[in-house]
């Protein structure tokens, strides 16, 4: 049996403990109320190796609890270079983040790397990162997560049904 093709995406922060599993958590959330689950593929990683094989932290897995999302199942993994070609779109948090996968990218897959929030909302701002901040913080971020994942799903809804109808994935937005 052949595998159904599907859009891949991959949300990249710092540790991949506050924003990236949130991100994975919520557009997983928001393409299974839409029924669009099986069009995607999607996962998260850090650029740091320091949370390797950690659970989120628990402050987004409150966040996203508080939403009725369970994202303490993840676990956190570092970016690898396999990434750059199994993944269809990649998706840093804040620019430094973008800056870095831009620089591990092999040239012929840079354009697969992009903003998050400029990207799904055609809006120039990054995910603050809320490792230092209070539970305010996090549930901000899970609001600006849930807004860009919900426009994200919108502007992939007709290409991933096309992936499906071809068979064929690909990589240009």
């Amino acid at each position: 049996m052949s595998k159904q093709p599907r859009i891949t995406i991959l949300f990249v922060c710092l540790g991949n403990i506050c924003r990236s599993p949130l991100a994975e958590g919520v557009f997983r959330e928001v393409l299974r109320e839409k029924g669009q689950e099986h069009l995607f593929e999607i996962d998260s990683a850090a650029l740091g190796d320091w949370h390797v094989g950690q659970p989120p932290d628990p402050r987004s897995v409150a966040a996203a609890w508080r939403h009725g999302l369970d994202i303490s199942g993840q676990k956190c993994r570092q970016v690898n270079p396999e990434d750059f070609r199994h993944f269809d779109l990649i998706f840093g948090m804040d620019r430094d983040n973008t800056r870095r996968l831009q620089h591990l990218a092999p040239p012929d897959t840079r354009g697969r790397v992009h903003l998050f929030l400029e990207y799904a909302l055609g809006r120039p701002e990054e995910v603050p990162d809320p490792y230092y901040e209070d539970e305010e913080s996090f549930e901000a971020v899970y609001r600006m997560i849930r807004e860009a994942s919900e426009a994200l799903a919108e502007r992939l809804a007709e290409r991933a049904l096309s992936v499906c109808r071809s068979g064929q994935a690909s990589s240009t937005t």
